[in-house]
C-alpha cells in the first residue's frame, strides 16, 4: 500500500521545529541537506541563505516527516495558512495523550483533547511553528486508518 508523507515549508525555521518534532516523536533524521550542499556555479547559493534547510526528513513508524525552508527570493510561506493539517493516527489513549501534549506546547489548542462525539478519542491544535495537527485515537481501528 502507498504511504503518504507529509511535506511542510518552512521560513527559515525548518531545523528548529524539526529538533522540536524529534523530540517528541523521537528517532532519528535519515537526512539533513542544507542549501550549501547543493552550492555550484549552475546553483549558486546567497551566504543568508547557505544554512538553511533544503531538505530534512524525520521517519515516523512507516512514514516520513519532511520539510524545507523556503528561500527568501520565492517570497514567504504563509504560516497561518489552514487549507490542511497533518493527522496522527495512534496506537492508544496514552500515545494520543503524549504526542497532543508535546507537539501542542506553545501552540494553540483548537480542540482539546477528549472523547469525541464521533467516537473516537481527538483534538486538534496548532503548533509554535504555525503546524496544523489533529491526534486520533479510534479504538475500533487501533490507530490504523
Amino acid at each position: 500500500m502507498a504511504l503518504i508523507n507529509p511535506h511542510i515549508n518552512f521560513n527559515g525555521n525548518a531545523e528548529e521545529a524539526f529538533t522540536f518534532y524529534k523530540s517528541v516523536f523521537g528517532g532519528e533524521f535519515t537526512m539533513i541537506m542544507r542549501f550549501k550542499d547543493m552550492s555550484s556555479l549552475e546553483f549558486p547559493v546567497a551566504e543568508n541563505e547557505a544554512n538553511k534547510i533544503m531538505h530534512i526528513a524525520l521517519p515516523i513508524g512507516k512514514n516520513v516527516l519532511m520539510a524545507n525552508d523556503v528561500p527568501e527570493s520565492m517570497g514567504r510561506t504563509n504560516e497561518n495558512e489552514n487549507r490542511s493539517k497533518i493527522s496522527i493516527s495512534a496506537e492508544s489513549k496514552e500515545e494520543a495523550d503524549k504526542l497532543f501534549s508535546g507537539l501542542s506546547a506553545g501552540g494553540q489548542i483548537e480542540m482539546p483533547i477528549a472523547d469525541s462525539p464521533w467516537g473516537s478519542y481527538f483534538g486538534m491544535f496548532r503548533d509554535k511553528y504555525g503546524i496544523e495537527w489533529m491526534v486520533d485515537f479510534d479504538h475500533k481501528y487501533k490507530g490504523k486508518i
